[in-house]
């Protein structure tokens, strides 16, 4: 088992999720995750937050979920518009289920600069 250093005053070492302890995911495997999504059923949101408070539970909603959204270049768009918005904040995609009540899927697809 490999012990990855990750520390609160570190915000380039912090880990959110399964998938940030893999590589970052390159354009088709985005694509991917959110074709995934879709074929769930579940409604695809993006939230985005500042690296430093990446840690807590709020992350500020990107406009509201997308819900019934079948097309995966609509919600490439919508997280290209965020960046350009916020270029400096992680963002995450999530996959909200509407039965369970719950995120089927949440994952970090853009890591900020950290300044």
């Amino acid at each position: 088992m490999q012990d990855y250093q990750s520390s609160l005053g570190n915000a380039e070492s912090r880990k959110f999720e399964t998938f940030s302890y893999l590589p970052a995911m390159n354009a088709d495997q985005t694509r991917e995750q959110i074709q995934y999504i879709i074929n769930q059923g579940w409604n695809p949101s993006i939230e985005h937050t500042e690296p430093e408070h990446a840690a807590g539970s709020f992350w500020y909603m990107w406009k509201l979920p997308m819900f019934g959204e079948t097309e995966v270049d609509a919600i490439l768009t919508e997280i290209e518009n965020c960046k350009a918005a916020h270029p400096n904040n992680h963002i995450r995609l999530l996959g909200l289920d509407n039965f369970a009540q719950c995120a089927g899927a949440s994952m970090v697809i853009h890591r900020g600069n950290t300044i």
